[in-house]
């Protein structure tokens, strides 16, 4: 039987806010399909009818206006500091990769982070970068009709795939195997490499990063419109068919609140402000041996797992931005918080003071907080295959 042939990328405006050589999606279009459901309603779904979480998606959050100036503050404060993790991470990559370097960021907390190393490729050393989006999903791997697509246009081992951060590493494991399964079904002798740039690191899990400081990064402060209007990545098998890319909706309606692109050029200015300082950087990372991949991550979820009772490692989402998911589009049951990492957590708190959570202070906490999911709802529903236990 004949592989079927990907489709070629969707590109804004037609599909996301972002300008069309900015990215490539590797996505079908599921614009016109109701998926959303109430974060509650989905979960209990989920749960009772061992439905994927990816089969669906949760209503998109809403900011408040008190919310929405903590994304600027948050902005505004940490531009110059993302703006050097940005220009670390590509330095790194294209030491690696060469100036043939292919972005392949995971849609869609990687998205953001791809633009703004294209951006910062162009800007130190007049490169134009390929950059594409794609969808991986925890328990189901990465789009394989994606990564053909690639091979066809593309060396498979100048790809670079490219995230926002790392939790506890569970992508990274499954990047590993998705890439190795990819690679055997392409009869692929040089093929991709699944090694994974993130801008930041604090699970220990990835060798090239911008940072492994726990810090904010404002993009995970909020969904879509952060993220070019784009929705988190969909498989649903009736939906989603044969030659078909897993799917994604564009949220054109939600226009008029896109700060995408603001986000995107508060960073950019940043840029030569920071270049020294990411030159010494790079110079002393290079320097030095490779950076040791200590799972320090995956160890302290576990620990939080057993000392809470969870019993589930994938309740237990460590890190500013995971934390921030879970306030955004999940059931959660309490937020642990670094109590010397209170001052930057300011949107964290209002998120949780705004759904009724309790905050809970750790003085030795490894990260600066932790959000914990409601057992009751989604014990089941976030199983290490995604789907619910019967």
């Amino acid at each position: 039987m004949t592989a079927p042939t990907p489709p070629a990328p969707l590109h804004g405006p037609a599909f996301g806010s972002y300008d069309s050589h900015e990215v490539a999606w590797l996505l079908s279009d599921l614009s016109g399909v109701e998926l959303e459901a109430p974060t509650e309603e989905r979960e209990e779904a989920i749960q009772s009818g061992g439905a994927h979480y990816a089969e669906s998606l949760p209503v998109e959050y809403q900011p408040t206006p008190e919310y929405t100036e903590l994304f600027h503050d948050a902005l505004r404060s940490s531009a110059a500091r993302l703006a050097h993790a940005v220009g670390v991470v590509t330095e790194l990559v294209l030491a690696e990769r060469g100036d043939k370097a292919v972005l392949v960021s995971l849609a869609r907390a990687g998205t953001p982070i791809g633009v703004l190393m294209r951006r910062w490729a162009s800007y130190a050393h007049g490169l134009v970068l390929p950059h594409y989006a794609v969808s991986i999903v925890r328990g189901r791997g990465i789009d394989q009709l994606a990564l053909r697509y690639l091979a066809e246009h593309h060396r498979p081992q100048d790809v670079m795939f490219v995230d926002g951060w790392t939790g506890k590493g569970a992508i990274s494991r499954e990047l590993a195997a998705a890439v190795e399964e990819a690679n055997e079904a392409l009869g692929l002798v040089e093929g991709f490499r699944s090694d994974l740039a993130v801008l930041a690191d604090p699970g220990h899990c990835a060798e090239l990063f911008g940072t492994r400081d726990d810090y904010l990064i404002a993009s995970a402060c909020l969904n879509s419109t952060v993220s070019g209007l784009v929705s988190r990545t969909v498989l649903n098998d009736t939906l989603i068919g044969p030659g078909m890319y897993h799917g994604a909706k564009f949220y054109s309606e939600l226009a008029g609140v896109d700060v995408s692109g603001e986000f995107l050029d508060r960073v950019s200015m940043q840029f030569s402000s920071v270049a020294e300082a990411v030159r010494a950087t790079v110079a002393q990372r290079r320097a030095e041996p490779a950076p040791e991949l200590t799972w320090a991550g995956w160890k302290a979820v576990e620990a939080i797992s057993q000392e809470y009772g969870l019993g589930d490692v994938n309740l237990v989402k460590p890190g500013v931005g995971e934390t921030t998911r879970v306030l955004l589009r999940r059931v959660p049951w309490k937020i642990l918080v670094r109590a010397n990492a209170r001052q930057e957590l300011g949107h964290v708190l209002l998120l949780a003071e705004q759904r009724g959570v309790e905050v809970v202070e750790v003085d030795d906490l490894p990260y600066s907080c932790v959000g914990l999911i409601h057992p009751k709802f989604t014990r089941g529903a976030t199983g290490a295959d995604g789907t619910a236990a019967q």
